[in-house]
């Protein structure tokens, strides 16, 4: 599997952690920064690590900043991401199974160092629930990225 990876500044502590937590289970790292500490914006990073995923380049995406909520906001928004939050394993494991998730979103200054691991292979290892529940759920899930924003008028 091809894995792209980004993390803003404040997930830049955790990212070689990660990187190791994927190849150790064989596949392969698309890095999209960053490459040190200086500030960057979440939302580019973001964007940069979910363009792969939907281009056909990485099959899933692991974005890291400081909680996590930032990355999963930005990559929410962007259609054809569904993104679960996971600084444990077990939400890692759901956001797949029960919501199709392509990319997860953790926060280096959340999850416990001794979870990443668990947290990235458990993403990695999880499949889609494909029963007719889950399947409907996520068809609805998906068709909110249609959804044209209202001006209030």
């Amino acid at each position: 599997m091809r894995v792209a990876l980004g993390a803003d500044h404040a997930g830049f502590p955790l990212k070689d952690q990660v990187r190791e937590a994927i190849e150790s289970l064989g596949h392969t790292v698309v890095d999209c920064g960053t490459d040190s500490a200086d500030p960057v914006d979440f939302p580019d990073i973001t964007q940069a690590t979910c363009a792969p995923v939907l281009a056909g380049q990485a099959d899933r995406a692991v974005l890291v900043c400081g909680t996590g909520a930032g990355a999963i906001m930005a990559a929410n928004k962007i259609p054809g991401i569904r993104c679960g939050l996971a600084n444990e394993p077990y939400s890692a494991h759901q956001a797949v199974e029960h919501d199709d998730a392509n990319a997860i979103a953790l926060g280096a200054w959340l999850a416990p160092r001794a979870f990443v691991a668990d947290i990235v292979r458990e993403f990695l290892d999880a499949t889609f629930d494909d029963d007719a529940d889950t399947r409907r759920r996520v068809a609805k899930l998906n068709a909110l990225d249609d959804l044209m924003p209202t001006t209030g008028d």
